[in-house]
């Protein structure tokens, strides 16, 4: 084992990896227009929406009520010593503020319904956009980086539209409404209580601006611990078989110290926020007192009135409060939306194409093909090659030549940059790539299987197949005999990326899978690498069997696999050097043979 198959935890004195876009709190780019490709996905629910804001506005005038009925009752009954309107008062308190609460319940349950639906369209749009993207665009994004588009950043919208857009409608008309009230009753006072709004402001903007660095530095180094604990987890055999066992917990108490420090600062900041606006309602309390007492003394305004605007300054802090707390959230969901557009914005695979031809013969020609990953790094240079139908074509050749390239370019996984490749005389852009893929059977180096049934995995080859069938192309792999040794047969249920059987058992599954697909043309790519010799013998008979009815591409390091193959193609750094049969390719002392010989006789390549 090489150290660089070890995870990054794993190496001894390694420093923990640098912070990077893990877990970011971010900002969008461009959050107006974020938010207007958000808005058509809310736009089949108008009316739903338009409930949701009758809903809020009513809950807004029924709370500003409430405070106003307050202030009538200590005027016209208790300062009054008069009774017997007291109860009337009361009880419209009561309604109002049940009210309030009522109409708030019945916006937040529709619009968790409404936000709920166009979720689920934006996440089907986003993952079936995805099943449609060409492959070199999953070479360019990580898989984890895509599962964060569609969980994180499909959270951070789900957070924003479900809660926070009526918190955020709720607090604006709440802030208006008790302006105007408060005007209303008395401008002086009035204008005594807008004093506290900058101070208010700037306190917060100071707070939100330190605490968003505290918990983007947390979230950072979060993202960081958890990669070390996922490696190490994964990588229990390689830590084990080196011993770094210390290395790893030496890493991660490194990182969990550092994760313990920015927690510590980011929640000191954030925790600032509610005592200091404590004080400030308090202070504003405090004026409103001291103004209305001047002005009650002097007859100006009555104690109901003072009474009304302390309980509405308190309510007015209340949104700003909210207001400055959902700012990060909808930030974070603006940024997640525009992340998530950007990758609904990358151009699906082309698709189209005129049909194939039926049935396909299986002549394949590569006339002077060209590729590369990169554009100045090409990986095939100027390959011809002629395969009659029925052939058995073996590619092999150095690790790194270029074999797996060539089939995936045949494949359409990749498109070539130049030259051609022909199926029965007919260019394979012209056809479309999936009805392509139907004809052709691969059975990859790297086998992916699912975390359901066996017979599930094997009729995914074909999905119309029935359970004799797939149990036919199972003895046809040699994979009958150890699957009835499974717990359920082929009714056992795999674990993730079938954890629970062997490299060989996942292959020879996944070789049953291919064969069930009765597919035009075969690619095995070193698809018996991880079965032993005596069942790699069994496999390649079935193989021999199925591979006469079409034009089969073997790509093998065991060279004894091999010896049967019509042609012999030999690749390095991504040329034909050789080709022929295995006794012509052995009597020519070429390339081949050196390959073939250090297998058997132990010399250095």
């Amino acid at each position: 084992m090489s150290q660089e198959s070890a995870p990054r935890s794993a190496r001894a004195g390694l420093a923990p990896p640098r912070p990077g876009a893990v877990g970011r709190i971010e900002t969008a780019v461009n959050p107006k227009g974020a938010l207007q490709r958000l808005l058509p996905y809310l736009r089949p629910f108008t009316i739903r929406l338009t409930l949701v804001a009758c809903s809020i506005i009513c809950a807004t005038l029924c709370g500003l009520g409430g405070p106003y009925l307050m202030g009538r009752a200590i005027d016209q009954c208790i300062s009054a010593g008069i009774t017997d309107g007291l109860l009337p008062i009361i009880s419209g308190m009561a309604v109002v503020y049940l009210l309030a609460n009522g109409f708030q319940l019945a916006a937040a349950w529709v619009m968790a319904g409404v936000s709920q639906q166009a979720l689920q369209q934006l996440r089907n749009n986003l993952f079936t956009h995805i099943q449609r993207l060409p492959l070199v665009f999953f070479d360019r994004l990580p898989a984890g980086e895509l599962m964060s588009r569609l969980t994180n950043d499909i959270d951070a919208v789900n957070q924003a539209v479900s809660q926070n857009v009526t918190t955020l409608l709720a607090g604006t008309l709440s802030l208006v409404g008790i302006v105007i009230a408060m005007f209303v009753l008395d401008f002086r006072l009035a204008l005594a209580t807008l004093l506290v709004v900058p101070i208010l402001l700037g306190f917060t903007r100071f707070v939100a601006k330190y605490t968003r660095k505290g918990y983007r530095e947390l979230q950072e180094r979060l993202g960081n611990l958890n990669a070390i604990s996922e490696e190490a987890i994964s990588g229990q055999k390689v830590i084990k078989a080196f011993g770094r066992d210390q290395a790893v917990i030496d890493t991660f108490r490194q990182e969990n110290e550092q994760v313990y420090r920015a927690g510590v600062y980011a929640n000191t900041y954030s925790m600032l926020l509610m005592p200091v606006t404590g004080v400030l309602g308090n202070f504003f309390v405090i004026i409103l007192a001291a103004l209305g007492g001047c002005l009650a003394l002097r007859g100006m305004v009555s104690v109901g009135v003072i009474a009304t605007f302390i309980t509405y300054g308190q309510n007015f802090i209340q949104p700003l409060r909210l207001l400055a707390n959902i700012y990060n959230s909808i930030q974070a969901a603006l940024a997640g939306a525009e992340r998530i557009f950007a990758i609904l914005d990358t151009p699906p695979e082309n698709d189209q194409g005129k049909p194939l031809p039926d049935p396909i013969q299986g002549e394949v020609i590569f006339q002077q093909v060209q590729f590369g990953y990169l554009p100045d790094h090409p990986v095939v240079r100027e390959m011809s090659l002629s395969v009659q139908p029925g052939q058995t074509v073996a590619l092999v050749g150095p690790t790194g030549a270029g074999k797996t390239t060539v089939m995936n370019l045949l494949t359409r996984f990749y498109e070539i940059n130049g030259g051609r490749i022909l199926l029965d005389g007919h260019d394979l852009r012209d056809f479309a790539p999936s009805e392509l893929r139907q004809r052709i059977g691969l059975v990859p180096q790297e086998t992916f299987l699912f975390a359901q049934s066996v017979m599930e995995n094997i009729r995914f080859g074909r999905l119309e197949a029935s359970d004799e069938e797939c149990i036919e192309a199972a003895r046809l792999a040699d994979a009958d005999h150890f699957i009835r040794q499974l717990p359920h047969g082929y009714h056992t249920d795999l674990a993730e990326r079938a954890g629970n059987l062997s490299q060989g058992q996942r292959q020879l599954l996944a070789i049953a899978r291919a064969i069930l697909a009765r597919p035009s043309i075969l690619i095995l790519d070193e698809a018996t690498s991880s079965v032993d010799t005596r069942t790699e013998v069994r496999i390649q008979q079935a193989l021999l069997r199925i591979m006469e009815r079409q034009t089969s591409f073997v790509i093998a390091h065991r060279l004894s696999t091999i010896r049967d193959a019509d042609l012999v193609v030999v690749i390095d750094d991504g040329r034909i050097a050789e080709q022929g049969t295995h006794q012509q390719l052995l009597a020519k002392q070429g390339l081949y043979h050196h390959l073939y010989t250090s297998q058997f006789k132990g010399k250095a390549i």
